[in-house]
């Protein structure tokens, strides 16, 4: 059996090949091009990889166009955690000596010693892998939106409150095109409070308001001149010019985010595992899209259920040691998921009286916290999703919670 280590770089990677006595039978120092990539395709070839009996491939990452070669066929491609990785590396020089050819002979004897304790990249399908590639661009999307308008909404305190106080009846105030349109009319709270009826009605239809614009008008003309606190002119006049620019980048994030949202909608739904995933309480397209983007349609990717738990952090840990003995929650885990999972597990509580039901016996009879309750309501629900994209099955009610349904009847 053979096994290869890639260390990789932004230009070059390092190769090296290793049988099973762990000698090292080739290593390369390849380009990140289509040559580098023939080269080391020519090199695997020569050394026994074909079709049906491919060489494993270990490497510091899972993306890429070289993890993206690397993948097609039957060929299974480990990323390996770069700290697990420098583990490994102790085991073999106590000088702490490094370079990168021998990264990559470390990369290829972890394969070579402890495959088994590795899980090779999904072999997930081309839409499922899509899904995930818009379904992670809109979280980060709607992320950066979210921290763009907190400095936003935390400039505005520094000098223009009235802003504040007037979006503040809105749903996701500052980041509605009516705000923006006021800001960028009015970007000082001396200058707002001078603006007409006229103008505000203005600014509101130029935003795509079309229903009360008058009693609108009024509300924002009738906050704007109330008495409030003012900066110097000449520093609310640069603070004005720092909120406008802080506005254009408010305005391309939403931009963003909408626009990822609307190409996840229109590819989630293609996907078979979408009617289920969607049967479940509380799961959109949004956050449905984010869970399959996470989990994939790779089915052999989770022995058990109790996999699929531990990978999104709904588990608990337990640390022994001694007479010492702690149950706690996992901090490592996949984020994406289990900030999915934390939205999931909020809504379904909803729109489900069965999830309602076991909230509440976690909260009253168990004594949790609300994130604990939370994220157990979580740790269930998904068990169940696993459940049913292994045997093909919508989500039923009854069926999932059957104790929590008969206590609330």
């Amino acid at each position: 059996m053979i096994y290869c280590g890639i260390d990789w770089a932004e230009r070059t990677h390092d190769v090296a090949l290793v049988d099973d006595t762990g000698q090292l039978l080739a290593k390369r120092h390849i380009t990140d091009d289509m040559t580098g990539y023939k080269i080391l395709l020519d090199l695997l070839a020569e050394y026994g990889d074909t079709e049906e009996s491919p060489i494993p491939v270990a490497i510091e990452t899972s993306r890429g166009l070289l993890v993206a070669v690397l993948r097609t066929g039957n060929r299974q491609v480990f990323a390996i955690n770069p700290m697990a990785a420098a583990r490994y590396r102790d085991r073999t020089s106590v000088s702490r000596k490094k370079s990168d050819p021998g990264d990559a002979l470390v990369l290829a004897n972890i394969l070579r010693t402890d495959m088994h304790a590795h899980r090779p990249l999904p072999q997930d399908s081309d839409l499922a892998r899509a899904v995930a590639v818009l379904a992670r661009a809109q979280q980060d999307a709607t992320w950066n939106r979210q921290q763009i308008s907190n400095q936003l909404r935390s400039l505005l305190r520094e000098y223009y409150p009235s802003a504040l106080a007037a979006f503040e009846s809105w749903r996701n105030g500052l980041c509605r095109p009516e705000a923006h349109e006021l800001l960028k009319a009015a970007p000082t709270p001396t200058r707002a409070a001078q603006m007409t009826r006229t103008q505000l009605q203005a600014a509101l239809k130029r935003a795509g308001r079309q229903r009360g614009l008058a009693a609108e008008a009024d509300r924002l003309r009738e906050v704007f001149r109330a008495d409030w606190a003012h900066q110097p002119t000449l520093v609310e006049d640069a603070l004005g010019k720092q909120m406008l620019a802080l506005l254009v980048q408010l305005q391309a994030a939403c931009t963003a985010a909408d626009d990822l949202a609307k190409a996840v909608e229109e590819a989630f739904p293609q996907h078979p595992d979408a009617e289920i995933i969607l049967s479940f309480p509380g799961l959109g397209i949004q956050i449905g899209a984010r869970v399959l983007a996470e989990i994939g349609d790779d089915r052999t990717r989770f022995a058990d259920a109790r996999g699929l738990k531990a990978y999104a952090g709904a588990s608990p840990i337990t640390r022994a040691s001694g007479k010492k003995s702690s149950i706690t929650r996992r901090w490592v885990k996949n984020d994406r998921l289990n900030h999915a999972g934390y939205l999931w597990a909020f809504s379904s509580i909803t729109a489900s009286p069965g999830a309602k039901a076991h909230y509440r016996r976690r909260r009253d009879d168990h004594g949790d916290w609300h994130a604990s309750a939370q994220r157990n309501l979580f740790n269930r629900m998904l068990g169940q999703l696993h459940h049913c994209l292994q045997h093909r099955k919508l989500f039923e009610e009854r069926t999932a919670f059957p104790a929590e349904l008969a206590a609330a009847a």
